[in-house]
């Protein structure tokens, strides 16, 4: 079980990092990666109006989510809401055709899909070990 911890939390570390990292760098500068963000999409068919709150939203959502898988802290739901959230910043991507930032998305993506399978994997060995 000890084993099981220790990787775990080493093959969450980097997404948890990642995550944490690109939110802690937008914070201080939140209405500036605001109007980034708004010029950006200005070709999306998205509206503005859910452009600007989802703008300010995004890093708090990030760093969040990143300390949250670093402590491990419901971790399953946190992985199902980081899924969530690059399916969004995903759908964005493709509204203005911005495929380099879609592989970076996918890339986190396959990655928290690949923690959330080894998570539930091991989990349902570490509880038929406890009934054994």
């Amino acid at each position: 079980m000890k084993d099981f911890k220790t990787a775990f939390f080493f093959l969450r570390l980097p997404v948890a990092v990642s995550l944490f990292g690109h939110g802690l760098v937008r914070l201080p500068k939140l209405q500036t990666f605001s109007e980034w963000m708004l010029t950006t999409m200005e070709k999306s068919a998205i509206p503005s109006v859910l452009i600007v709150p989802f703008s300010y939203i995004l890093p708090i959502a990030e760093a969040i989510l990143g300390i949250l898988l670093l402590i491990n802290f419901k971790t399953k739901y946190t992985l199902y809401v980081s899924l969530a959230l690059m399916s969004i910043l995903i759908f964005g991507s493709c509204s203005i055709e911005n495929w380099s930032a879609i592989e970076s998305q996918l890339l986190h993506s396959f990655y928290l899909l690949g923690l959330f399978w080894f998570y539930e994997k091991n989990l349902k060995q570490s509880i038929k070990l406890q009934i054994d």
